[in-house]
């Protein structure tokens, strides 16, 4: 399907999901992507590419959580709807959808799509040390370009992700969200 803004643009849907851990701290869920693809290996929200069969993109946003890595609806809360982006390479108009989910005794990922399940502390992410950026090169760019990210392990979380992230998680340390 085609945004109104952009036909050219397809729409996706990710899942900003939240839950309270065992000592009551607000934890983001993530993902790691297997390698390969535009995204292989990249940290990122669970979702993906709206389906005919999907009546809205919060139902694809739910549909490929589920697929991704287990989380089924009936554990998912719908906190907010989030500003719609677009990427910036691979042509999508992502729609954000912030929600509070019970989270699983275990997570399923899907071995094919998703390497690892990361679960990061929104104390963490706040932590000036934790955001950072730096000059990269990509191919088909002529210049290198300066991206921001933030560290979670080993990894960073940047691009489209960051984006949704960036603005929110002052709101999330405010505690705006009934997490």
């Amino acid at each position: 399907m085609n945004t109104a803004s952009d036909p050219a643009l397809r729409d996706a849907a990710v899942l900003v999901p939240l839950y309270r851990d065992v000592a009551g701290e607000p934890v983001l869920v993530l993902i790691r992507r297997t390698e390969g693809g535009i995204h292989g290996g990249q940290l990122a929200f669970p979702g993906g590419q709206r389906a005919d069969e999907d009546a809205t993109l919060y139902d694809t946003a739910l549909r490929e959580t589920e697929e991704e890595i287990g989380l089924t609806r009936s554990t998912v809360t719908r906190l907010a709807d989030l500003p719609p982006l677009q990427t910036r390479v691979s042509g999508f108009c992502v729609h954000p959808f912030l929600a509070r989910i019970t989270r699983p005794p275990v997570w399923r990922p899907h071995p094919a799509e998703i390497a690892e399940v990361i679960e990061c502390r929104i104390a963490t992410l706040a932590r000036p040390e934790a955001h950072d950026s730096s000059l990269e090169r990509f191919d088909g760019w002529p210049e290198p370009v300066r991206i921001s990210f933030y560290r979670v392990g080993p990894h960073r979380l940047w691009g489209v992700s960051y984006r949704i992230l960036h603005p929110l998680l002052p709101r999330l340390v405010a505690g705006e969200f009934p997490i």
